[in-house]
């Protein structure tokens, strides 16, 4: 029979609150009995969509990542609002990002970013049938936009070109359910 895994918290202690995540140290009793601390970032959740034009182009944005101290290319993405619906989160993100409003919308699935220590989920979706309209940035958003084709953008999934872990991972979904 195999070992339950499960952590329980004996404590906490709030360390940071901002405007998009808060900071806490937990300790927790372990499996065998014993004690850990377990740092916890909690992050509002997001979406992301992997837009594809009629010619099979991924709509793209390149936007300065500070954390990263440079550009990255990734998929258009954002947050939610606090009780919003993933799907209209991600409608309104890619409209606001690139202008495009697609005419087919279909859930790729969710993804945890980095399950050690983020509370973040990300919701995935492929868009297709683009009709193309205004883009509406947020004033402190910077980026551009970029048509890749397809197979370009699974090479340079699979190259390790592309790192942003949510372009990846919907890219690579595509791949398999469109079989591109």
């Amino acid at each position: 029979m195999p070992m339950d895994l499960t952590e329980k918290t004996l404590s906490r202690e709030d360390r940071f609150q901002g405007r998009i995540l808060s900071v806490h140290v937990d300790q927790v009793l372990l499996p065998n009995g014993g004690t850990a601390a377990r740092e916890v970032v909690d992050h509002v959740d997001g979406v992301a969509v992997l837009p594809l034009d009629e010619r099979n182009n991924v709509l793209t944005v390149t936007q300065y990542r500070y954390v990263f101290g440079r550009t990255l290319l990734e998929i258009p993405a954002g947050k939610l609002d606090p009780g919003e619906d993933p799907a209209t989160g991600a409608l309104r993100e890619l409209r606001e990002e690139t202008g495009a409003v697609p005419g087919t919308f279909l859930p790729l699935g969710r993804i945890l970013p980095s399950p050690g220590c983020f509370s973040e989920t990300l919701h995935l979706f492929l868009a297709k049938d683009l009709r193309m309209e205004t883009q509406d940035l947020d004033p402190d958003e910077f980026l551009n936009v970029e048509r890749i084709p397809f197979g370009e953008m699974v090479h340079r999934c699979l190259n390790g070109e592309i790192e942003d872990a949510k372009t990846v991972a919907a890219v690579l979904k595509a791949k398999v359910l469109l079989k591109l």
